[in-house]
């Protein structure tokens, strides 16, 4: 068949939609040469004719036509509301696979609708009589808007692409893009009206305020494009008034007034809005010209399609003075978050709708089998679904921890869809329930003014958003938006009403708690929320939270005792990966007294802020008993097929069957058990804490060195050299400190003339004023100068070092006349042996488990020595080492050998008397070896693995879990020996 003779059959064609629309698509096949759905798959497996399930009053729902991964296509007869059959398709797009097209025609027109993840959505627009034309056919937003940058494709081309190649058709901005692209827009408008000052340099348009203007203006760009504002209304005030800033100002005005309560601008009906958001009409008289340009440029884009989880990241930084600087960074997306708001909030509710599904079914079997009517079938069903519903709709939400509203946003997606799939299973036997899961079910604590003025918007938008992708009805709201009185601007902790007498905050009764609690590290507390307000968190949290935790220890401690108040049911949070070890720990010990860890995810790439880090997800209830779920990150390294390089994929999640998950959240060696190793005790350290610019470079260090002081003492004694973490990771840099022995009373410090008269200069203004000291503190000592890691290396020529924080836990030599800074580890041996053993795989996986990594993800873990020297057990007890055993002297030989090699590598010798040129040399540290892992250093530290392994007895092939697991075994046999 040609495209004239089909154009020439369908275009006099009279006949219905029943009667016409198989035979419409059979014919349409013809022209395409494609087989129709019964000569390609007869089953209609995988392409059918009416694909669905039979609906009790008569016909099939689903599609009239649907191709696998490819579309679903509904037909309506000529000259019907095609919008009807897209609403059609939409109510049945997850029941049908979710392919990405869906096709809506009527004899005459096609609309090919695009519904890919995470894209912006367009519709091809076309005609019967396009298919004899080699024009263009129109690309438009849902609403109609031009696409400008659309693909250039015939009506013909658009068909073919149906079932040859439906990428063809895909939207080439993902969401991000466009959020991205509006990001870069909107910092210089933010940026222009903080510029405006008044005489004394004071903002004129404070931050709160641009937040709002700037809110309501993308509001209005997302309800122009969703269909809620015609585009006659906001859209035209930028062309009308492009040059006209007082007008455009006064116009604006005046649309907001209206979108207030509802009326007429210009011509235009504006329905009624409200919610608090268009309250006031305010837009800053510092709006000029040059911030029009900008919003026009931002409402020439899709604003239907722009994700809301990344609204929120978007609003918060554009509006937070703290997080401008990040506005092009990186996003969390909505995948991440669904990876918590899934297992805590979901499961339970889609495994409920699974069992009242069935129910439903046998229920109407069984009437079916007893002749009964079809209204005492639909009453069947509805006697199954309408509890689920009732569920669903009823379910409250709280976010402690909400900032703009991410995480109540895309739970509050996840149960909309759910609700539409049981809507749409009760609509295809006849029974019609309304729509009730709303924004009203969402609760959310968050202390940030910016974050919570956003909140609410963002949560609406998605709300709007997903009303409109699904094609229900978004004036059905009236008024439009309401106010989420639920989503309160306070501390989440700390009740302070009455300073005096601070108390534990009150959170909302809810089922499920989820969120994203503050990332702050328990040492950075006191410096990151003040004094004054840590004091009265401490107060109130004594003895069910550890002073060294991190922030947010106290939200999942707020969250346990919610559930076992039985003011929620269950709940999930996010945490530093930290949460896992030390003090932290304690919180999930306590969530497993008094309930049950359900889910968790050790170990996860995040982004916060922009940054990537390493967080632990939990879920947790009160004992439910459900089957526990452990995901656990891991990487394999492969070659590259074509380049023969090895390259490292990154595996997301390996699911674990676990028997139970730990407080350490791991599922076979419960760490938590571990004890310390009295065998291990006084050999490793934390290194001199100094508190003060004692510090000085080499040549302030060599005068010193050459000063003469009035006793004859050489001032040797207290200038030493220094060393700290960068020392290791990267090059020593010939650091100096004035080290002023523990004891040393300050008439004998001042007879080091001119250490002491430094010291009295630099250190003293600091430490007498610092808090952090006490009045009896001698300040020119260091603050804690570990005269017991002092004793412990004075007997040796050397000792091994590690940075406690590092990205790659190796371990390095340090002359013992270095000083080592508290950012080092040390430990009082310098055998080749005890290297060799620390430097090991085994070591490495016990040290990674027992420590903690930090949120940044290039930061790498802590290492301490308590947790993860001094519980670690060595092949042979300290001290105890068979020096002439074969195993012993393996482990030497491999440690010095790898040893020598990476000093080889980072000070090489010279070529033919030609030495390395300093920037290159600068380039060799250690940090930058690990991260290369040439194939010489992988062969040196496998020879060192296997002979470690053999040490312990055990095969060299066993997995980090069983490591621990043997570590573990090894740990308590010998604690309780």
């Amino acid at each position: 068949m040609t495209p004239g003779e089909f154009v020439r059959k369908w275009a006099t064609s009279t006949a219905t939609e029943r009667a016409a629309s198989q035979e419409h698509f059979i014919d349409l096949c013809r022209l395409l040469g494609e087989k129709t759905p019964n000569e390609a798959d007869p089953s209609g497996d995988i392409y059918a004719f009416e694909k669905g399930a039979p609906k009790s009053g008569g016909g099939d729902g689903f599609a009239d036509v649907w191709l696998k991964d490819h579309f679903g296509w509904e037909y309506k007869g000529k000259r019907k509301d095609l919008g009807a059959a897209y609403k059609q398709l939409l109510d049945y797009h997850e029941a049908l696979g979710q392919p990405p097209l869906l096709v809506v025609c009527d004899l005459e027109r096609f609309e090919v609708h695009t519904k890919w993840t995470n894209t912006e959505s367009w519709v091809y627009r076309f005609s019967l009589l396009d298919l004899t034309s080699g024009e263009s056919v129109a690309v438009t937003t849902p609403v109609g808007q031009p696409v400008l940058d659309a693909p250039k494709l015939t009506a013909m081309r658009v068909l073919r692409a149906l079932f040859e190649d439906p990428d063809l058709l895909k939207p080439g901005r993902t969401t991000t893009d466009i959020t991205e692209h509006a990001a870069r827009l909107f910092k210089p408008i933010s940026d222009e009206l903080r510029k405006w000052k008044d005489p004394n340099g004071h903002q004129l348009v404070d931050d709160l305020r641009i937040a709002r203007f700037i809110t309501r203006m993308v509001f209005c760009m997302f309800a122009t494009d969703i269909g809620l504002l015609p585009p006659q209304t906001f859209s035209a005030i930028f062309t009308t008034y492009a040059i006209d800033a007082r007008g455009f100002r006064d116009a604006i005005r005046d649309l907001w007034k209206n979108m207030q309560a509802g009326g007429r601008f210009g011509a235009q009906v504006v329905p009624h809005f409200n919610g608090e958001l268009f309250d006031d009409d305010d837009v800053p008289d510092e709006v000029t010209a040059t911030e029009i340009i900008a919003l026009g440029k931002l409402d020439a884009m899709n604003w239907a399609d722009v994700e809301p989880a990344i609204f929120g990241t978007l609003f918060e930084r554009l509006l937070d003075p703290g997080t401008r600087a990040k506005l092009g960074a990186h996003y969390t997306s909505r995948a991440d978050i669904e990876l918590l708001v899934e297992p805590v909030l979901m499961a339970p509710l889609r495994q409920r709708w699974a069992e009242a599904r069935d129910s439903a079914i046998v229920a109407m079997e069984q009437a079916e089998l007893h002749g009964a009517t079809p209204e005492t079938l639909r009453d069947r069903l509805r006697e199954q679904v309408a509890p689920f519903l009732d569920e669903i709709a009823t379910i409250q939400v709280l976010d402690p921890a909400c900032g703009s509203g991410n995480f109540l946003y895309v739970a509050l997606a996840l149960l909309k869809a759910l609700e539409k799939e049981a809507i749409a299973f009760a609509e295809l036997y006849g029974v019609d329930f309304p729509p009730r899961v709303d924004p009203g079910q969402l609760h959310g604590i968050e202390i940030n003014p910016y974050a919570h003025e956003v909140a609410s918007i963002v949560i609406w938008i998605g709300y709007l958003q997903w009303k409109h992708r699904n094609g229900w009805d978004l004036l059905g709201e009236k008024p439009i938006l309401r106010k989420l009185h639920q989503v309160e601007l306070k501390d989440a902790l700390v009740d302070d009403s009455d300073p005096a007498n601070p108390k534990e905050a009150d959170w909302p009764k809810a089922g499920v708690i989820v969120g994203n609690p503050p990332f702050l590290g328990g040492k950075l507390l006191r410096r990151g929320l003040g004094d004054e307000t840590v004091d009265r968190m401490f107060a109130v949290y004594d003895g069910r939270v550890r002073r060294e935790s991190d922030l947010c220890c106290y939200w999942f401690e707020k969250a346990r005792a919610q559930i076992a108040a039985g003011k929620a049911d269950r709940a999930g949070l996010l945490a530093t990966q930290g949460i896992r070890g030390g003090a932290n720990q304690d919180v999930l010990r306590r969530i497993k007294e008094s309930g049950h860890i359900f889910f968790a995810v050790d170990d996860r790439e995040w982004v916060l802020d922009g940054a990537a880090v390493h967080v632990s997800m939990v879920g947790f209830d009160g004992g439910s008993g459900r089957p526990p779920v452990l995901l656990q990150h891991y990487e394999t390294v492969e070659k590259d097929p074509k380049t023969g390089n090895e390259i490292k994929r990154r595996i997301r999640f390996h699911r674990l069957p676990a028997a139970g998950i730990t407080a350490d959240l791991t599922s076979q060696a419960d760490l938590t058990k571990v004890e310390r190793l009295t065998e291990n005790a006084g050999i490793s350290f934390m290194g001199d804490t100094k508190v003060g610019p004692f510090e000085i470079d080499a040549e302030t260090a060599s005068r010193m060195l050459t000063s003469p002081n009035p006793d004859g003492r050489s001032n040797a004694d207290v200038v030493r050299a220094w060393a700290n973490g960068l020392d290791i990771t990267r090059r020593p840099r010939g650091m100096w400190i004035i080290d002023f022995p523990p004891g040393t009373s300050e008439r004998e410090a001042a007879l080091y003339e001119a250490p002491f008269a430094y010291v009295q200069s630099t250190v003293q203004p600091m430490r007498t004023s610092a808090r952090t000291q006490g009045s009896a503190d001698p300040w020119w000592i260091h603050h804690r100068p570990r005269p017991d890691m002092r004793a412990a290396l004075k007997p040796h020529p050397w000792y091994l070092a590690t940075p406690n924080l590092t990205k790659y836990r190796f371990f390095a030599w340090l002359d013992a006349r270095v000083l080592p800074d508290h950012q080092l580890i040390v430990f009082a041996r310098h055998d080749d042996y005890f290297f060799g053993v620390l430097q090991s795989h085994v070591h490495e996986v016990w040290a990674l488990r027992m420590g903690t990594q930090l949120r940044e993800a290039s930061s790498g873990a802590r290492y301490t020595p308590t947790t993860c020297f001094e519980t670690f057990p060595l092949p042979w007890l300290p001290g105890m080492e068979p020096e002439d055993d074969p195993r012993y002297l393996a482990i030497a030989e491999a440690a010095k050998e790898l040893n020598e090699l990476r000093e080889g590598w980072l000070n090489p010798a010279p070529v033919d008397g030609l030495a390395l040129a300093p920037s290159e040399l600068a380039k060799r540290t250690l940090t930058n070896l690990y991260n290369a892992n040439p194939t010489w250093l992988q062969n040196a530290n496998r020879k060192l693995d296997e002979a470690v392994f053999a040490a312990y007895g055990w095969p060299p092939n066993l997995s980090d879990q069983d490591i621990l697991a043997r570590l573990l075994a090894l740990n308590l046999a010998r604690s309780s020996a």
